[in-house]
């Protein structure tokens, strides 16, 4: 591992949120130890608005106990940080590296904002739009990820890089927003590039074997407006009896969606109220 003897790394973060996620990526590809301390729902903690006064938003990387903020500065960080550990996370040529730095801005100042959007529409109209929004950006990335890829698997050419970790943080919730919005964002036929991507990062053993598999979104449609959302541990022994409490369950986003113990009601209870849903019910 990257870090070594006496060097102190911990993350402030809590496991559903997409931004944390970029930052355990981008320390999982360069090999970086780190300690992970879990924030509580609805709750900030001492250490956090110690660390980050400013914003007092994770995920925030302390490195020899000085703070790093803000997810794409901290993948930045890590880096420059460790710039020996695996392979660089941006490019070394000055022209590539700001045509990263500008679809990475992208996604956040663009895409992020319109999915916040979907979420929140009250009305079908807002939705409708919302979801176009959606669909518009990801088209721009799919264009995007044609030049910035050079024929490669990834934004970052043959491995993952600071535009993967940018937009691949949201897979999971784009998947859950395609069950609860019945949208396809990511159509294999019209976005044939980005869908192949998407299946390459979330397999990519930075994302896969440390964080994303580890919790698997199940979803049981209860009527034709209300569900039920459940967060099954696949990393714990689930007998199959436990496993079928769900009924006619189907996974979602398999590989995708992250969550915790501790966080499992992170799912935003507003959200749940207005897709009518009976009740978030946690399978352990």
């Amino acid at each position: 591992m990257a870090a070594a003897e006496g060097i102190e790394v911990k993350l402030i973060g809590a496991w559903p949120s997409p931004f944390v996620l970029r930052a355990r990526i981008a320390l999982n590809l360069k090999g970086v130890e780190y300690e992970f301390l879990q924030e509580k729902f609805g709750e900030k903690s001492e250490l956090l608005l110690r660390s980050n006064p400013v914003y007092k938003k994770i995920p925030v990387l302390l490195h020899h106990g000085k703070p790093i903020c803000e997810s794409m500065i901290i993948v930045e960080y890590v880096d420059e940080a460790w710039p020996a550990a695996g392979r660089a996370i941006l490019p070394a040529d000055p022209y590539e590296r700001a045509l990263h730095r500008f679809w990475a801005a992208y996604v956040d100042d663009k895409l992020n904002p319109s999915g916040a959007a979907l979420s929140k529409a009250q009305t079908e109209e807002a939705k409708v739009e919302a979801a176009g929004q959606v669909i518009a950006g990801l088209k721009l990335l799919e264009e995007a990820f044609g030049r910035l890829s050079k024929g490669e698997g990834f934004f970052g050419g043959d491995d993952i890089g600071y535009v993967d970790i940018a937009l691949g943080c949201f897979l999971g919730w784009l998947k859950v927003m395609e069950k609860t919005s019945g949208v396809k964002f990511i159509d294999e036929e019209k976005m044939p590039l980005l869908a192949r991507w998407a299946e390459r990062f979330c397999a990519h053993e930075a994302v896969k074997a440390r964080i994303v598999t580890l919790w698997v979104a199940i979803v049981v449609m209860v009527s034709d407006n209300d569900m039920v959302i459940s967060f099954v541990d696949v990393d714990s022994n689930i007998d199959d009896e436990e496993k079928e409490k769900g009924g006619k369950a189907f996974a979602l986003a398999p590989h995708h969606s992250v969550s915790s113990p501790s966080s499992k009601a992170a799912l935003h209870l507003h959200q749940c109220q207005r897709m009518k849903m009976k009740q978030v019910r946690h399978i352990r």
